[in-house]
């Protein structure tokens, strides 16, 4: 599932358009809600119904989203002016096919996770105990 994401299903997010902007799904710099429901993936385009728990699966200490959320973004770097962009010319909605889909494995690696067993290391402490 994580070697093979981007062929991953896509979680449904809401989309809410804003009317008063040019439609794209160009991303500069996208930034979550407080309350990390909501993602503003630009002026055009905000993503609402992002689950608590897409944000437990993590990659060091931030979730896999997040990590999305930070990198994915337009950079320049100070010494040499080169800019990094991650939007792509060729399919304009990769990033935001790919945070449906980073969720979508977030969740059932969670899912996976709470689902595995303690393979008896519980009925071992407990042997050891009396």
């Amino acid at each position: 599932m994580h070697i093979n994401y981007e062929k991953q299903p896509q979680f449904a997010l809401n989309e809410i358009e804003n009317p008063k902007e040019k439609p794209t799904y160009h991303v500069e710099k996208m930034r979550l809600s407080k309350d990390k429901s909501t993602l503003f993936y630009n002026d055009f385009l905000t993503l609402t119904g992002i689950p608590a728990e897409a944000f437990e699966y993590r990659l060091g200490n931030r979730s896999a989203l997040e990590w999305i959320i930070d990198q994915y973004q337009v950079s320049t770097d100070k010494r040499s002016g080169i800019v990094n962009d991650p939007n792509r010319d060729d399919d304009e909605q990769y990033i935001l096919r790919l945070i449906g889909q980073v969720i979508h494995v977030s969740l059932e690696t969670m899912k996976l996770v709470k689902s595995l067993t303690t393979l008896g290391l519980e009925a071992k402490a407990l042997a050891a105990e009396k």
